[in-house]
């Protein structure tokens, strides 16, 4: 049987198109699901046993061994049951994600790029932030907190402190999102309103400039991001307008993030760091996050990112992680 790659995403992935084309172009076999669409439309059976002793079975009409899986953004379960009463719908999602989920997330022999169990682990900003140290990059002073007393007494040590949110803000029910970019706070409207729920606070770094460094493998590419009004988080405005420019990374951040994405079991990983000089050294520079399943394509670097991504899930480059098989 010709082997496959799977696509976990939704259907509407731009980043994901990339990829898919690419695989196209080598005859690389792909199939394109979105759990969510189980269904009439997607339908499944997976069988294990004394007999055969990891998951085999038929996803829709497909018969092929999955060699690696590029597991993107798919749709929420719960989308799909949206029209249930809240009971039915919490069972049918729990029973889709547990069944077919359960049978997507240990495909025998598989590549992941990323295992979802992986990204669920590396998402947690405290985590990212501890692991930064303990491989030696330089992070900013952080206060996690929902004390009033205590942020305050943080805003005291620094001269300006930023706030940013760990997950970003959820769809509204008429399904549009938004977003709480990075800013400066007063200490002066910190009150008893912070104990709702947990913050994120950080010392501001005196910034030259933000870098993008995307990890795919063993492979490292590097911009240098500004935005045309200097604005804190480079984010907030068109990224049309953004200025890009190609940066060398020190040898010793390189074997950080390379390290950083194998304690995690990543093959991937998208990682921000702000600049305090020219970027030469690795004082430099200061490591601000790690996004395990990260946008790249508005990179100018997409076309290579691509070819790196199509080498590891075509299997013509190892992962580089020996972990980078299983949860």
């Amino acid at each position: 049987m010709a082997s496959t790659v799977l696509v976990v995403t939704a259907l509407a992935d731009v980043t994901a198109d990339w990829v898919i084309t690419a695989l196209n172009e080598r005859e690389v076999p792909v199939v394109r699901v979105d759990p969510a669409d189980i269904g009439p439309t997607l339908t499944f059976a997976a069988r294990i046993g004394p007999d055969s002793p990891v998951w085999d079975g038929r996803l829709r009409t497909a018969s092929r061994e999955v060699a690696a899986v590029y597991y993107r953004r798919p749709t929420p379960y719960a989308a799909r049951y949206r029209h249930l009463p809240s009971q039915q719908r919490d069972f049918a999602a729990a029973e889709a994600r547990h069944g077919l989920g359960g049978v997507l997330n240990n495909l025998h022999g598989a590549t992941y790029v990323n295992h979802p169990a992986a990204v669920t682990r590396a998402d947690f900003k405290p985590a990212q932030l501890q692991r930064f140290v303990e491989l030696g990059l330089a992070i900013p002073p952080t206060l996690v907190t929902n004390d009033a007393e205590a942020a305050r007494k943080f805003s005291a040590d620094y001269n300006h402190v930023i706030y940013k949110t760990f997950r970003g803000l959820p769809r509204c029910e008429d399904g549009h999102t938004g977003a709480i970019w990075a800013q400066r706070v007063d200490p002066e409207c910190f009150d008893d309103a912070l104990t709702v729920t947990a913050h994120l606070f950080q010392a501001e770094i005196p910034k030259t400039g933000d870098v993008r460094v995307t990890v795919v493998g063993r492979q490292v590419f590097a911009q240098r991001i500004a935005a045309p009004d200097g604005a804190l988080d480079w984010r907030r405005g068109n990224w049309d307008d953004l200025i890009h420019t190609p940066i060398a990374v020190p040898a010793s951040i390189k074997a950080a993030l390379h390290a950083y994405l194998a304690s995690f079991g990543l093959v991937f990983g998208c990682f921000d760091f702000a600049l305090t000089g020219e970027g030469d050294a690795q004082g430099h520079w200061t490591a601000i996050e790690c996004n395990p399943n990260g946008q790249w394509g508005w990179l100018p670097d997409a076309p290579a990112i691509t070819t790196a991504f199509a080498d590891i899930l075509s299997r013509k480059e190892a992962a580089g992680h020996d972990d980078a098989r299983r949860p």
